[in-house]
């Protein structure tokens, strides 16, 4: 990354980094977080906390009341240059490169980059992806040891799975699943897709009967060294794969099957922001911090 991507006053300077967060939460104003209010708050003698004009509301705040920076003893422009290098990391940064690169503990850091995360996560999509005209690739991987068998072979019993769907030229949602059989994925396919969508997979047997739900359902057989024929291939959601492979091998190391669910969170937002500059990106991620709180308590492991 550039040195001078990360020289702007807003990662540097306190009152800069309000300033610039409040620009990107607030574009018309100051919202009370209390009764919603827009526009209709001033600033107090305390630097950064407004006070709501509403007479039943009267209540004081500031820009990172009720985000997941609230009550953070990390610099504010610290959180902003973590959230650029998240954002522009294209296989991630670890907590141990953030926590040399901010000058923080290792425990802050870590903490810090899991609450970022949550920021970048969707937790509910707004609407399926695909339609008439689309196309979709569905596909799984698997992640952490492989359980050894008693006649010494590998197996993937043990391993944690993810489950992806990707839209061509579009985005990509990702679900960490306990199972990859018809049970498990067929029901977030059907929520998740418009029914008219062309779909994409491979021959694996989980698939096998989609046709009674996507009738325009085509796979590629690997086994028999078949990836592409015509439009029919999974090629999309593999390179998404080897995104997600490289960050979470080269990167991260080890991820727990607690948080498998955030790390991918991060890829996606990645992979369906990738047309935007980092800059860009980054502001996409702060439009997140609202509503989202994690606490040291629940979230100690890895």
């Amino acid at each position: 990354m550039p040195v001078a991507a990360l020289t702007a006053p807003h990662f540097h300077d306190e009152d800069a980094a309000r300033r610039f967060l409040e620009g990107v939460r607030w574009p018309d104003g100051p919202i009370c977080p209390k009764c919603g209010v827009v526009g209709r708050a001033y600033a107090t003698k305390k630097p950064g906390v407004y006070r709501c004009a509403e007479k039943a509301c009267r209540k004081d705040f500031s820009v990172t009341v009720g985000t997941v920076f609230e009550r953070s003893h990390i610099p504010l422009h610290k959180w902003l240059m973590a959230a650029h290098l998240m954002a522009s990391s294209k296989k991630g940064i670890s907590s141990h490169q953030l926590h040399r690169m901010l000058g923080i503990t290792y425990k802050s850091a870590w903490f810090l980059s899991h609450r970022l995360r949550e920021a970048m996560s969707d937790g509910v999509f707004a609407a399926p992806i695909g339609g008439a005209d689309k196309h979709v690739e569905a596909d799984e991987t698997f992640w952490g040891n492989q359980s050894k068998k008693a006649d010494g072979a590998r197996g993937y019993h043990h391993k944690m799975k993810v489950f992806t769907l990707v839209e061509r030229d579009g985005e990509a949602r990702s679900f960490h699943v306990a199972n990859v059989n018809a049970a498990t994925l067929l029901p977030i396919m059907r929520k998740q897709i418009e029914a008219d969508t062309a779909i994409s997979t491979d021959e694996a047997f989980q698939y096998a009967n989609l046709k009674q739900h996507f009738p325009a359902h085509e796979s590629v057989n690997h086994r028999s060294g078949e990836y592409v024929r015509g439009a029919i291939y999974t090629n999309t959601v593999e390179s998404y794969f080897a995104i997600l492979k490289r960050g979470l091998y080269g990167t991260f190391h080890h991820v727990s099957e607690a948080h498998l669910k955030r790390y991918v969170g991060e890829f996606d937002f990645r992979w369906n922001n990738r047309r935007i500059s980092d800059a860009e990106r980054a502001v996409a991620a702060l439009k997140g911090i609202a509503g989202k709180r994690l606490t040291y308590g629940g979230s100690q492991a890895r």
